[in-house]
C-alpha cells in the first residue's frame, strides 16, 4: 500500500470512527496500527503511521480518537500536511461526518453547559481562504452559524471588497462554542476544542489562512506578539499562508481611516497571494 493510499484509508477510517464504528475490516496481508496520537508528541490526523504487521488472516484497522491541545500547535505548526488533498465529495463527507457525531453533540469542556447551538463554521469545502475568528457570539449560538451579527456583517463586507462572495471562502472559529458573556476562551478550553479545527483545516486545505483578531492570531501561532505587531505579515502554519489581520468587531469599535486602510492593505495581500484580482473600491 503506497503513501497515497494509506493517506486516504486513514482519512476515511476517521470518517467511520465519526459514524460510530470503532474499526473495520483491512485488506488482506497488511494492517495499519494507530499511534495513540497523546505519545510521546501529540500529532494530528495527518501523521503518517509507520506500525505495521504483516499477516494471512484478515486484521482489523484500530481507529484512536484524536487528543492533544496546544501542543497540535506547538512542534507541529510549521510542519506541512502529508495527508492527500481530497475530492469535494470526501471533503462534504469528512466534514459533515465529524459536525453530526462529535461537534454537534461535544461535552469536553465546561462551554458546553450554555451553549444554545455549536458553531461548526460554513463555506466553501474548496475554498482558498479560511477565516478564524475566535468564538460564536450570542447571534452564532441562537443560529449555530458563524459571524452573523454586527461583526458577521462586517466579514462579508470585507469578503466582498474582495471581489468574492461569502459562499466562496469558509469560516470558522477556534472554539465551537459560545463562551459565556463573549469573555475570551480560555486556554483549557481552546485546547480541547482547536482539534477539530486541526482537522477541518486539513481536509479542506486551504491556500490562505486569515485570522481575525489576538486571540485567533495568537493562538494560531502560539506566539504572545500584540496584534498591532502580528498583523499584515505574513506567517506560516503547517505549509498554508497565514495572514493575521484586525477581527470586524474591532473594525466596528475603532472605525478610523487607519485601521480601515490596515485591514484593506492585509486583505490586498491575499488577493494578490491568491492572483485575485483587486477590485477598484476598497474595504468599506
Amino acid at each position: 500500500m503506497d503513501s497515497k493510499t494509506k493517506g486516504r484509508v486513514r482519512l476515511w477510517l476517521r470518517s467511520e470512527k465519526a459514524m460510530g464504528l470503532s474499526s473495520v475490516m483491512a485488506p488482506r496481508e497488511v494492517a495499519i496500527e494507530a499511534e495513540p496520537e497523546h505519545l510521546p508528541e501529540p500529532k494530528s490526523m495527518a501523521v503518517d503511521r509507520s506500525t505495521r504487521t504483516q499477516s494471512t488472516a484478515a486484521p482489523v484497522i484500530g481507529v484512536q480518537a484524536a487528543v492533544g491541545g496546544t501542543a497540535l500547535f506547538g512542534a507541529d505548526v510549521h510542519q506541512p500536511f502529508t495527508t492527500p488533498v481530497l475530492s469535494r465529495e470526501e471533503k462534504v463527507r469528512l466534514l459533515e461526518a465529524m459536525n453530526a457525531a462529535e461537534v454537534s453533540v461535544c461535552t469536553k469542556c465546561r462551554l458546553c453547559e450554555t451553549r444554545t447551538h455549536t458553531v461548526f463554521g460554513e463555506g466553501d469545502v474548496d475554498a482558498q481562504i479560511f477565516f478564524i475568528g475566535e468564538g460564536p457570539g450570542e447571534n452564532e449560538d441562537l443560529s449555530g452559524r458563524p459571524f452573523v451579527g454586527r461583526a458577521g456583517q462586517k466579514l462579508t463586507e470585507m469578503i466582498g471588497s474582495m471581489g468574492l462572495q461569502r459562499e466562496q471562502v469558509f469560516i470558522a472559529n477556534i472554539v465551537k462554542c459560545r463562551p459565556p458573556n463573549n469573555r475570551e476562551p480560555a486556554p483549557d478550553e481552546t485546547a480541547t476544542c482547536t482539534p477539530y479545527l486541526v482537522r477541518q483545516l486539513e481536509i479542506i486545505r486551504p491556500k490562505v489562512i486569515v485570522t481575525l483578531g489576538r486571540p485567533s492570531s495568537q493562538y494560531m501561532l502560539q506566539s504572545k506578539l500584540s496584534m498591532t505587531r502580528l498583523r499584515g505579515q505574513w506567517q506560516d502554519w503547517r505549509g498554508i499562508k497565514l495572514m493575521p489581520t484586525f477581527h470586524p468587531a474591532y473594525l466596528l469599535r475603532n472605525y478610523t481611516q487607519e485601521t480601515r486602510l490596515a485591514v484593506w492593505s492585509d486583505l490586498k495581500q491575499v488577493m494578490a497571494e491568491l492572483g485575485i484580482p483587486v477590485p477598484k473600491k476598497s474595504a468599506k
